[in-house]
């Protein structure tokens, strides 16, 4: 039996995730984490066969996340399961150490087979990402401005992007106000563009922000 521990803040997706693993023989939700701290707890304190990832819940970053729990249990494997479109957070998450990463557009049975793909050892990406991070690699192609950021910086700036006010963003990642206006320096600098409206124009064209302000 492979037991599985999810980990998304949604209760409507953790009773779906644990009902549609109820019909399979081989599959169990084994146990559950609302947020990152309980994350880590459950991760630290349960043998786990696979985690089942949400990259954006309270309190760390899911990419914090990936990156301390590779170097806790360096052989669990993680399937980032998201909202997020792969174009967002798919590289970044395969960088820091998952296995995988889903979209939850996907089905309960492409859920089922990703999963078990995984949990023995396996990698997963869509056929669509996996050949254009191919492509990029044999033409090699250095990466858009964006790929510059450091994960800090690319979750500032989806923030921005979203038209969220810097002293908000510093209260949502526990920063100080002058700490975000410095990743904001940074982050037009890299990407060589000088105000928040190229950045938002940038997203849309890259599909990299969920909501935009209207």
């Amino acid at each position: 039996m492979i037991k599985v521990l999810v980990a998304d803040d949604h209760t409507i997706i953790r009773d779906g995730l644990r009902q549609i693993l109820a019909d399979t023989p081989d599959l169990v939700v084994a146990g559950e984490a609302a947020n990152g701290n309980e994350v880590l707890e459950q991760v630290r304190d349960g043998d786990w066969d696979v985690l089942v990832l949400d990259v954006s819940m309270p309190g760390r970053s899911g990419l914090d996340l990936i990156k301390q729990i590779r170097k806790e249990r360096p052989r669990l494997p993680i399937l980032v399961f998201s909202m997020h479109q792969e174009e967002q957070y798919a590289a970044r998450a395969l960088r820091a150490g998952a296995s995988g990463y889903l979209t939850k557009e996907a089905d309960g049975t492409q859920l089922v087979e990703v999963i078990r793909k995984v949990a023995n050892g396996g990698v997963f990406l869509s056929s669509h990402m996996a050949e254009r991070m191919a492509r990029e690699l044999i033409s090699g192609y250095e990466g858009a401005p964006h790929t510059a950021l450091s994960d800090r910086e690319y979750q500032v700036f989806r923030k921005i992007v979203a038209g969220t006010m810097i002293s908000d963003i510093a209260d949502e990642l526990c920063l100080s106000v002058k700490t975000v206006s410095t990743h904001k320096t940074r982050i037009l600098l890299k990407m060589q563009m000088s105000t928040t409206a190229e950045l938002i124009r940038y997203a849309i064209e890259n599909r990299l922000a969920d909501e935009l302000p209207g």
